[in-house]
């Protein structure tokens, strides 16, 4: 049975019901149809004072094309916590249209472990990724309407780009203005895909309305003829903008298959983005549940990395337990195995491969100094021998393993990782940050190239040296930093699988999220737009004769 028809089956509650559950007062609550609602943030204010509950960060090795089931495995989790007896939720992000319709598919977990209503969230759910589209493109038209009107401001170059929620390379670079008309000015542009907007970032990155309208505010647009910045501020855009976002900060609650409580708020990649749902949500399941699942987008060196090292430092939060999600699968194709062939045993190809998960762990475990453990989410490919070997090389560097079956099963069929989670979340840990804010642009790449993914070096194209001497002239230097880098490997090589010989990371461009406090740091040849596979999952989706959209997995 297909994801889409499982979680078409499924008897979902009244949302009205799983507020009720996290004892949401029905007037913090604004519905959008049966099954979905956002949460209005005046609730913050009451709960301010109740304590946190435990965090949990699901994370993952370096994937496979189509993924290792991190999502899966954070819904289930819920699920397995809430079979224990234990109040727990998860706070996690919005798919995008991109991977819909692209390769991966959507978004909101597999089997009997999912969030619903399925195809609604994966498709327009609430609105908030037009919301941040129309946004971002509203910044744009007044951009280039104030050129066309004498730009008294003096640009000289702009550097914000249009988006779309679509993966689109046609649109990377393009030439506008091209109308003809008397003072209209053509210039090259180009589009972003919406994850990767740097509203999306601020949305996820904001504490409150006033926090989002003072972000946008900061954003730098363009540059006049004399090289100073020009700010978002100085064509008086944020309140539009903030207009248009007014719902869209607003978090939004749904539900597990079996009925727990999920937030899905704002969705960042984070190969190209910094890969975490919004700080808002956060912060509120914190204050509604005992226990927070919450997924980082990718590997641990994109997602996590990104998690720590940008909103956990910006939000003075701290993960109790991190789950690191792997395949046996997974682990055989890093290890040298084709594609075509890791559903076959190979303990050879998985002691190889190993070495992509140890080098996790000891990130996570050794580096940031947080408790670990493995969830293995479970293929019926993998063999008792394949397990029992991997069992053994993690028991070898003190990490436990917990077998997965959610997929099939549903919150029974992972209460083993359950249990192993509340019993780290107990455990002291502490959290050390890959890098100083103080240190320079540079020593920040590097410590994160180093650190986290085991390269020599990093080495600068002369466009991102200018860069980073621009960025440090304007005053910037001192905010962290965003490695936009192939989810496939520790190197920016997506064919470098295995990383067995020295690598150094290729650091093409630097570019100034002043509004979301970071710096993004373009590495090998990664795209901030995406284009579709030879045969897009689009091609499969479609609407049958009863109206159900179909084809979605």
């Amino acid at each position: 049975m297909e994801d889409i028809e499982i979680a078409r089956n499924a008897k979902l509650k009244n949302i009205n019901e799983i507020a009720e559950k996290l004892k949401i007062n029905e007037d913090y609550l604004e519905q959008y149809g049966k099954n979905k609602a956002k949460i209005n943030l005046d609730i913050l204010k009451d709960l301010k004072e109740k304590n946190n509950g435990k965090l949990i960060l699901v994370t993952s090795i370096n994937p496979t094309p189509l993924g290792e089931g991190k999502t899966t495995v954070s819904i289930g989790l819920v699920d397995g916590l809430n079979k224990i007896g234990k109040n727990a939720m998860a706070a996690l992000r919005e798919p995008s249209l991109g991977p819909v319709f692209g390769i991966k598919g959507g978004a909101t977990g597999g089997g009997y472990s999912q969030v619903a209503p399925m195809e609604e969230i994966n498709l327009h759910f609430t609105g908030d990724l037009h919301a941040i589209t129309a946004a971002n493109n509203l910044l744009s038209a007044m951009i280039d309407n104030h050129i066309y009107y004498g730009n008294e401001l003096k640009f000289k170059t702009v550097t914000w780009k249009r988006c779309l929620d679509l993966n689109d390379r046609q649109l990377r670079k393009i030439n506008t203005g091209l109308s003809g008309e008397k003072t209209i000015v053509p210039r090259e542009d180009g589009f972003d895909i919406t994850v990767a907007s740097e509203i999306m970032a601020i949305l996820c990155l904001a504490e409150d309305i006033e926090d989002l309208k003072n972000k946008i505010a900061n954003i730098i647009v363009g540059y006049n003829e004399a090289g100073e910045p020009i700010k978002a501020s100085k064509l008086n855009a944020q309140g539009a903008m903030t207009a248009l976002l007014k719902d869209a900060i607003k978090p939004n609650l749904v539900q597990t298959l079996e009925n727990n409580p999920v937030i899905i708020h704002g969705g960042p990649f984070a190969n190209i983005a910094h890969g975490c749902n919004s700080i808002i949500a956060t912060k509120l399941s914190l204050k509604l549940s005992d226990y927070i699942v919450t997924e980082a987008g990718f590997g641990a060196d994109l997602g996590a990395e990104k998690f720590l090292d940008i909103k956990c430092r910006k939000a003075n939060l701290k993960p109790d337990c991190v789950v690191c999600v792997a395949t046996i699968k997974a682990l055989k194709y890093h290890g040298g195995m084709p594609k075509d062939e890791i559903q076959n045993e190979s303990i050879e190809a998985l002691k190889r491969g190993s070495k992509n998960i140890l080098q996790h762990i000891d990130n996570l475990k050794n580096k940031y100094g947080l408790n670990v453990v493995v969830a293995i989410n479970r293929y019926i490919s993998d063999t008792e021998k394949e397990i029992e070997t991997l069992s053994d090389i993690l028991k070898e560097h003190g990490v436990e393993l917990s077998l997965c079956e959610n997929w099939g099963k549903g919150g029974a069929g992972i209460t083993d990782l359950a249990e192993k989670v509340v019993d780290l979340c107990e455990k002291e840990s502490s959290l050390n940050y890959m890098y100083d804010l103080n240190e320079t642009i540079e020593e920040k790449i590097e410590d994160v190239a180093k650190k986290v993914y085991g390269a020599e070096g990093v080495e600068y194209s002369e466009k991102a040296k200018e860069s980073i001497k621009k960025i440090t002239d304007l005053g910037y230097a001192n905010l962290p930093v965003c490695i936009a880098k192939t989810q496939y490997s520790f190197s920016d090589d997506p064919k470098n699988l295995e990383c067995d010989g020295p690598f150094n990371i290729h650091a093409e461009d630097i570019i100034l999220k002043s509004g979301a406090g970071f710096i993004v740091v373009i590495t090998g040849k990664i795209m901030t737009m995406p284009g579709l596979p030879r045969v897009p999952a689009a091609e499969k989706v479609d609407v049958n004769e009863e109206g159900n959209i179909v084809g979605i997995f």
